[in-house]
């Protein structure tokens, strides 16, 4: 456990609590928590997962502007229902994203667990990607993501990681909760 990774993990923690509670303050942190990330995982050579924070970074940029215009004269992000069409076409990148970044890692770097980190990385993708949407669904999304994180991280010895993971599970709970209660009855959504 070093001072990065306990860094990372609260203001990951403060970052997800903000972001279930659709405050636009959440954006600005995960950035934080993107850098603190980055630094981590190329340390212990998780380098998907290191590309995902990059990935994120932007991800983050492009989820602050929906919000902002998704959000009512009153500050308040509308939520939007995910269409199964949007789930099915998200899931399957999701899948060809593990493989291509799966097939890349395994044969070009000294991942230490290409298949692994691939498969999380590029479905953690698509989680972002439906919550810069608004979509209530990525919270369920990220429950399943967040659950295999857990055991990744305390194979690779990442204890507080894999504890922030699992807080991760909670907050993503109550924010699929949250969400769920606020989502427009307007599922129509222009992307």
């Amino acid at each position: 456990m070093s001072t990065l990774e306990i860094a990372a993990v609260v203001v990951s923690i403060l970052a997800i609590w903000l972001t279930a509670r659709r405050n636009l303050l959440c954006w600005p942190l995960n950035l934080v928590a993107c850098a603190l990330y980055f630094k981590l995982f190329l340390d212990v050579r998780l380098y998907a997962d290191m590309v995902l924070q990059a990935v994120f970074g932007v991800g983050i940029l492009y989820g602050w502007m929906v919000w902002r215009r998704g959000s009512r004269e009153t500050g308040e992000v509308v939520v939007m229902r995910l269409m199964p069409r949007q789930a099915l076409v998200g899931l399957g990148a999701g899948a060809i994203g593990a493989v291509a970044i799966g097939w890349f890692t395994s044969h070009h770097t000294d991942a230490a667990l290409p298949w692994v980190d691939a498969t999380l990385s590029s479905f953690s993708m698509i989680a972002q990607y439906w919550t810069a949407r608004r979509h209530r669904e990525s919270w369920l999304l990220w429950i399943v993501v967040d659950v295999a994180y857990v055991a990744m991280f305390v194979v690779k010895d990442l204890i507080l990681t894999a504890g922030l993971y699992a807080v991760m599970i909670g907050l993503a709970l109550a924010g699929y909760r949250a969400w769920r209660k606020h989502t427009d009855g307007n599922t129509r959504q222009t992307m």
